[in-house]
């Protein structure tokens, strides 16, 4: 091998964020872009530092694949049962689908705690550990390095809510479209972050502008016919 390689080396996390309230949360908030495509979700910021009584959640934000609302809790360091409670707290406070801790290492009883979580409860919630690092390839600016360390299985529980057959048969027409018309748009065209379609005959995606987004709706399905991916982006439209 002929071309010369560089040397990854780990960077710490306060070297570029010095405080995880000032710097880091304000980053994220800025490029919830980043950590929406990780989860596979198109996410919007709703507000940073969101009230529930005498405490905040660092970020709250909306899944506009779902219409749902998404808790983003930051820690420095390792994690501890403090930030586990309070995401608990947040999570009910703002009636969220999803919980999102993000920590410089995720210790194994929290792990087991959020898989536990993920494994009791149905479609509609679903909790993710995610680890964050900062990475240097020898004088390159450094990169942020999100990893997702526990990820809910989405179609197992979403089978397990819907019975043994999963879900109806027009439900299946909608989230294959809807898969193919993602799948599409994120490999092709670069435009999404999502992955995983669900059985609903509307999608939303990301415009870039807080209030804006993207919608695409199937209207009702005859039995067996086939649909095609539109050949041009959805028109932009406010969302309510």
């Amino acid at each position: 091998m002929k071309e010369k390689l560089g040397t990854l080396r780990a960077v710490e996390v306060k070297s570029v964020w010095p405080s995880e309230a000032k710097d880091f949360t304000p980053w994220l908030a800025a490029n919830i872009g980043v950590l929406g495509d990780l989860l596979g979700m198109e996410l919007e910021v709703v507000q940073v530092e969101a009230p529930v009584g005498d405490f905040s959640v660092d970020i709250l934000a909306k899944d506009l694949s779902t219409g749902t609302m998404v808790i983003v809790e930051n820690q420095f360091g390792p994690t501890d049962h403090d930030h586990l409670g309070k995401m608990l707290t947040y999570s009910s406070g703002f009636d969220a689908n999803a919980l999102v801790w993000i920590a410089e290492s995720i210790r194994d009883e929290h792990r087991q705690a959020l898989e536990w979580l993920n494994d009791r409860t149905d479609e509609n919630t679903s909790a993710f550990a995610i680890e964050l690092e900062v990475v240097r390839i020898n004088d390159s600016p450094p990169a942020p390095n999100l990893k997702a360390i526990v990820v809910p299985n989405k179609w197992q529980k979403a089978a397990h809510a819907a019975g043994a057959s999963g879900p109806s048969e027009k439900g299946q027409l909608y989230r294959d479209y809807f898969q193919k018309l993602i799948d599409e748009l994120r490999e092709r065209h670069h435009f999404t972050g999502a992955r995983a379609a669900m059985p609903q005959n509307w999608y939303s995606f990301a415009s870039g502008f807080s209030g804006i987004t993207y919608g695409v709706k199937a209207h009702d399905i005859p039995h067996r016919r086939v649909m095609k991916i539109p050949q041009h982006l959805p028109t932009a439209r406010h969302s309510i």
